[in-house]
């Protein structure tokens, strides 16, 4: 088993354990990254992801993180969608999902296969070579995933700033393995976006002000995920019934035509009560009800609170007068991000009652940002 076959036998049992693409790079194959980094953080593109600004000096480069690094191995496994992402975009009543996040934690399925990828790698190149290191990474770590994903030939960096590829669309789960093996590098992935600009007019909010660059602060994806605060009024109707993250600039990526779909790989395989949940049925849920109900998800981590604020706002974008009474129940909610949101909601669902509602209720409202919700909606 001589070397110079291992990056071979390692693709392979990639493949076996579930991985679309697997590439290898060298640790310093994407230079540029860092220097990008450092722009987008400086121009405050990344809003509350504090931890950015805090890890960029591990994130800029691997060896940043990891200064004995000397190969990456790009891998990435498809979640690639049975049905269009954008069928639900008329669907008032219900709330619409990112369609990674339907299925179980992607977190916990890729990371489980990068180690046991490791622990292969570990032992079939421990019996011809001297010893060394490796460490698995998903993008919960500080590492530039995409540049070393492009850098590897899994794709490029599309115009929506996410990985692009011929064979896989824009539907890649991403995983990297360190090692301090001196690997043979693949050829890198080239830029195909040509003249096509279909990501950057599909995107609902604005969120790339140029091509190849992305705004977080604007992005539905952030504000419904990362974003702590009550959504800013600019962005509310955009975010349509979009209660978690959003598929449209990857959706409308013509190159999704070569990847494979009915959801090949079962381990992403969506969970039927989060394809389409009925709005009324998130404004119902407390803090137990949410735990159970997206126990495994990777939605969980954001908490019930974000959850209802996001599916508030879906719910003043429905038009539906069913769900008024679900949202005047949360007027009296604990949480003033759902406070405030279910202010918004009811004056788009039903504004004399809001003003019912707010002659009720304001004089005794004590947080400031509720306040200003209640002022906006007179």
């Amino acid at each position: 088993m001589a070397q110079d076959k291992l990056e071979h036998r390692l693709k392979a049992k990639a493949a076996e354990l579930g991985f679309a693409a697997c590439g290898i790079a060298h640790a310093d194959a994407a230079p540029r990254a860092g220097e990008r980094l450092h722009e987008w953080l400086a121009d405050g593109r990344h809003g509350d992801m504090i931890w950015m600004e805090e890890r960029k000096h591990h994130r800029e480069s691997p060896a940043g993180l990891w200064p004995e690094v000397r190969s990456v191995i790009a891998l990435g496994m498809s979640y690639a969608p049975k049905d269009d992402p954008l069928r639900l975009a008329d669907e008032g009543g219900v709330g619409r999902i990112s369609v990674y996040a339907q299925g179980p934690d992607y977190h916990d399925v890729v990371k489980r296969q990068l180690k046991a990828l490791g622990r292969w790698l570990a032992a079939e190149a421990g019996r011809d070579l001297p010893p060394f290191d490796l460490k698995v990474f998903v993008d919960t770590a500080p590492v530039m995933e995409k540049p070393l994903a492009e850098a590897a030939g899994l794709g490029w960096q599309g115009k929506h700033t996410n990985l692009v590829s011929r064979e896989h669309g824009s539907w890649l789960f991403l995983g990297a393995i360190y090692t301090t093996l001196d690997l043979e590098p693949d050829r890198g992935g080239v830029d195909t976006c040509g003249s096509c600009d279909a990501c950057q007019t599909a995107c609902p909010t604005d969120a790339f002000p140029r091509p190849y660059q992305l705004d977080a602060r604007r992005c539905i994806s952030y504000l419904t995920i990362e974003h702590a605060g009550p959504i800013p009024h600019e962005f509310r109707a955009a975010i349509g019934n979009r209660i978690y993250g959003c598929d449209d600039c990857l959706a409308v990526c013509p190159w999704n035509k070569f990847a494979a779909s009915a959801n090949a790989n079962l381990a992403f395989h969506p969970r039927a009560e989060l394809v389409a949940p009925e709005l009324a049925d998130i404004l119902a849920l407390d803090d137990a009800t949410f735990r159970t109900v997206f126990a495994g998800s990777p939605i969980k981590r954001i908490g019930r609170d974000r959850m209802i604020r996001n599916a508030l706002i879906a719910a003043g974008n429905s038009g539906d007068p069913a769900l008024v009474e679900p949202v005047v129940e949360l007027l009296a909610d604990e949480a003033p991000i759902v406070r405030g949101a279910a202010i918004w909601a009811l004056a788009r669902l039903d504004d004399l009652r809001c003003q019912a509602e707010r002659r009720r209720l304001l004089p005794r409202e004590a947080d400031d940002s509720v306040v200003t919700e209640w002022t906006c909606a007179a």
